[in-house]
């Protein structure tokens, strides 16, 4: 009878226990686990599967990159039971028929990383290769200024993920014209293996100045293989995955790219799967740039997050002793309940049991509703994480634009340098072509030089206003003057320039007079640039016209600038007002083009004096910009001490548009003047007393080290060089070895300076090519009169080398480095002799040198300027032409790249005093 009554008192009891939950199993095939980046993606789900206990087991397959492997892999897992499958492909193609199995049987399928080649799967999460590409090239175009030689280290060819990152870094580099990879190494993601070819590249290129490595622990190798090389600090390098911090903290790489593992990812978005939750099918995770500025914090924040992990496991293993003491706690009462079966004395027992077993029941749930609790916490903070760290992103990618205006904004600007040389062009030129005594016309061109002239200290001073119009401080300083009086100076001195093209260029006040304030420091710019565009847009025989009147309410006055050019096309019209903005070039036979910044400088300028600037135009019809400004100013914006000196003086203003090119003649007429010495020392007061001692009697440029000094000297072709011995890196003897070798260099007179007094290496220091060795300590007085004696010395070899070539210029042999030079330059010439248009670019582009280059090189051999070279070998070629009979005199001057027989016959009286006629009279007639 009790034994009825107890069976169901135990079913009851039975039935009031808690079905198991729902359980999951996920395949995770992954094509390897060698590799920080790989490791990480695994401890990545194993750390967010503690969030999910309903997931019983994580099975992970390592295919060993192997795409065979790792199919046969997937369909095991097939076999096994899974409810959710995670593939990592090693290649896409041998891996998606398994993938598409495991999609068509109902299994959902997550892509990691990378994808297969067809659309059967669930969702994808991972990164974008293109962009990290992208973001890379971004990122060394600004750390090199957008001028530079890269290496690309490269992962597996078959690799997705290197294909993705050499797409994107090379399609971003094409916006960098001065940007190259010169080289290109296959790492297979292999620190080992990448040693020995990346050794060989370095050595082929040491101009490289980046290294862009598909991965951090291939950057790591690189700097490696730098160190050994000794050039440690002198590349700089990128890598890709930001796992290793302490490489970007340590200066190993010079920044690292975010590749974030989606370990985390990829679990969260399979639970959601498996949950019956909305989900998105394509997930793509941003990156990042990990340098100096925020490596910190992303080291903080890393930190912090194991921190939180830390206490999650914590949490998650009291949970499992509790569960653990639950569980055993529920054995001991089926004993008891067993035991009941046998004894009814137990059943109050029982009863004490259950009652203690409910209890335990509800700690539990008050420990899980705690630990749900903490798990909302650490999901807030991650979030906050996520968004303080997009909030970090968003802020360096506007100080990176913001730097890059800046400096572009420099670079154009400083292009208005070239301005005053342009204007001493014409003038001169036309004194040297008619070389007679100077009349009221030339002496007015040169009175329009020394102004130009005076206007370049000008602009270098003006150069520094800058920071007041970037922080919106750029004061106007308004006096009243005469604006026709100041806008006809400024068109003046475009007459030269125009009448050189044949255009027309027209003045037309309304009013002989009109009065207004302005600031002519600022004002005179926007007329300039107008001015100057006008120019640059009127072809050949056109016109412009420029017409000042007052408007018909009296209170302002409109100035307007009219061409007959091309005119503004409508893609351009709402873009012309625009910083650096670039549109249609100039016309056939117009000047160089433009900065992109003339017209944006000239809106802003006139809207400080509360004017306005406008435009109209018609296609192949010309533009005309049109300023109007008031005759009346506030006070706040009137020059303080009275009316200020009229904006109209010559030797104020620069007159002539900022894009022409100055000639060589211009720049000779600066240089002949001033002789320069460049100072190589490492010891800075050394180095400053050198300087003040020689900058008395020279132009002094130094330098504070042999690379730096080598570099300098190859740019700036120095007359001479004092150079010390003992300095870092490069020594003294090795850079007038590589001084001497080079012929763009082989000419420059080199003073060495050393404390090392021993015969033998004053004897080392002769034999290395130098032509002065002085000992520390020397006299300052010996040293200049030094460098006196050796520039006399070599104005003098300049005088015999021009006495040899005036010989025969064919018949002088290729001794020595200079030699070999005027041999090259008098072969470039004559292959060119034809050309009318022939100029100083074309021999320097012939040469394969600048043309500043160019010019110091041929002034410092031969003491004269590469026109009168050109000039002179023309001259000299005309004596035997002339000599055949069978030539006319305009045949001869055709042939010989005259432009015509009458400037020919001139420049032959003016070099040889009788005219080609003459000359082939006496000369033919006492031939036998």
């Amino acid at each position: 009878m009790r034994i009825r009554w107890l069976l169901p008192v135990l079913a009851l009891l039975a039935g009031c226990t808690q079905p198991p939950p729902k359980t999951y199993r996920i395949g995770f095939s992954q094509c390897s686990t060698t590799g920080p980046w790989r490791q990480a993606v695994l401890a990545g789900m194993k750390r967010e599967l503690s969030f999910y206990p309903e997931v019983e087991q994580l099975r992970m397959l390592d295919a060993q990159d192997d795409s065979r492997r790792q199919a046969q892999q997937i369909r095991d897992l097939l076999r096994s039971g899974i409810d959710l499958l995670i593939v990592s492909p090693y290649e896409a193609g041998p891996v998606t028929p398994a993938v598409e199995e495991a999609y068509r049987a109902g299994i959902p399928v997550v892509l990691l990383d990378r994808r297969t080649t067809s659309e059967d799967y669930t969702a994808y999460v991972g990164g974008d290769n293109v962009e990290v590409g992208t973001t890379a090239a971004r990122y060394a175009a600004r750390l090199l200024r957008e001028r530079g030689s890269v290496i690309e280290l490269l992962g597996a060819p078959g690799s997705s993920a290197t294909a993705g990152r050499h797409q994107g870094f090379t399609q971003a580099l094409e916006a960098f014209p001065n940007m190259h990879v010169v080289a290109q190494v296959n790492g297979y993601w292999n620190p080992t293996t990448l040693k020995r070819p990346l050794r060989a590249v370095l050595k082929a290129h040491p101009e490289v100045s980046l290294i862009f490595s598909h991965n951090d622990n291939m950057g790591r190798a690189a700097s490696e293989v730098l160190q050994e090389l000794g050039r440690a600090g002198k590349v700089r390098i990128i890598g890709v995955d930001g796992l290793a911090l302490d490489l970007v903290q340590q200066r190993v790489l010079s920044a690292s790219l975010l590749y974030s593992p989606a370990g985390e990812d990829a679990i969260r978005l399979a639970l959601k799967i498996l949950h019956h939750q909305p989900f998105k099918r394509e997930n793509k995770l941003n990156t990042i740039v990990i340098d100096s500025t925020n490596v910190l914090t992303m080291q903080q924040q890393s930190d912090k997050i194991l921190t939180q992990q830390n206490d999650i496991e914590q949490q998650h293993n009291l949970l499992q002793n509790l569960r653990a003491t639950y569980s055993n706690l529920q054995t001991a009462l089926y004993g008891l309940l067993a035991t009941l079966l046998g004894a009814l004395a137990l059943g109050a027992l029982a009863w004490r049991s259950a009652r203690k077993n409910r209890l335990i029941n509800h700690q539990l749930a008050l420990q899980n509703a705690e630990n749900d609790k903490i798990n909302r916490q650490l999901i807030s903070q991650n979030e906050e994480i996520s968004r303080q760290r997009n909030q970090l992103e968003a802020l360096a990618e506007q100080a990176r634009a913001d730097t890059e205006a800046k400096l572009r904004f420099f670079t154009n600007f400083s292009h208005e340098l070239r301005t005053p040389l342009t204007l001493i062009l014409g003038p001169v030129e036309e004194l040297l072509a008619e070389g007679a005594a100077l009349t009221p016309t030339q002496r007015q061109d040169l009175a329009l030089v020394r102004r130009n002239t005076q206007r370049l200290v000008q602009l270098v001073n003006q150069l520094l206003d800058f920071r007041k119009i970037e922080v919106g401080k750029m004061a106007v300083r308004a006096t009243e003057n005469d604006l026709v009086a100041f806008v006809r100076d400024i068109v003046e001195a475009f007459e030269k320039p125009a009448q050189l093209r044949g255009v027309r260029l027209q003045f037309l006040p309304a009013e002989p007079e009109l009065r207004a304030w302005f600031d002519a420091n600022l004002l005179d710019k926007v007329v300039l640039n107008l001015l100057s565009n006008a120019l640059k847009f009127t072809p050949d025989q056109g016109q412009i016209t420029v017409s000042l009147q007052a408007a018909e309410d009296g209170r302002t006055l409109r100035l307007s600038v009219a061409d007959t050019g091309r005119g503004i096309s409508e893609e351009d019209r709402a873009h012309v007002f625009e910083w650096f903005y670039q549109g249609e070039q100039g016309a056939p036979g117009s000047v160089a083009k433009g900065s992109g910044m003339g017209l944006a400088l000239a809106h802003g300028l006139v809207r400080l004096h509360q004017g306005q600037l406008s435009f109209s135009s018609q296609a192949g019809q010309g533009s005309t910009f049109t300023v109007e400004l008031p005759r009346e100013l506030p006070a706040e914006l009137r020059a303080a001490g009275g009316v200020e000196a009229p904006a109209s003086a010559m030797d104020e203003l620069a007159l002539i548009p900022a894009d022409f090119e100055a000639s060589d003649s211009a720049v000779a007429a600066e240089s002949e003047h001033q002789t320069l010495i460049l100072v190589i020392e490492d010891n800075a007061e050394v180095n400053d007393f050198l300087a003040r001692k020689l900058r008395g009697d020279f132009r002094v440029q130094s330098a504070a080290d042999g690379h730096t000094g080598l570099r300098m000297a190859t740019e700036l072709i120095p007359d001479l060089i004092v150079c010390d011995v003992m300095m870092p890196g490069l020594s003294g003897l090795e850079v007038v070895a590589q001084l001497r070798a080079d012929w763009r260099t082989s000419h420059i007179p080199v003073v060495l300076l050393t404390a090392r007094n021993a015969p033998e290496q004053l004897l080392e220091g002769v034999q290395a090519g130098a032509d002065l060795y002085l000992t520390k300590p020397f006299n300052p007085a010996f040293l200049l009169e030094s460098v006196r004696t050796l520039l006399a010395n070599r104005a003098r070899q300049r005088t015999h080398t021009r006495r040899e070539l005036a010989v025969d210029a064919a018949t002088v042999a290729a001794t020595n480095p200079d030699q070999k030079f005027l041999t090259d330059l008098t072969a470039a010439v004559e292959a060119h002799l034809t050309k009318t248009d022939l100029s100083v670019e074309d021999i320097a582009r012939a040469l394969g040198i600048s043309r500043m280059q160019l010019y110091r090189k041929v002034k410092a051999v031969l003491g004269t300027g590469v026109t009168d070279f050109i000039q002179s070998l023309r001259l000299t070629k005309a004596r035997e032409l002339l000599l055949d009979e069978q030539r006319t005199i305009a045949d001869v001057a055709y042939e010989l790249g005259f432009s015509s027989p009458s400037y020919f016959a001139t420049s032959f009286r003016a070099r040889y005093q009788v005219t080609p006629s003459e000359f082939r009279a006496l000369h033919v007639s006492s031939t036998p």
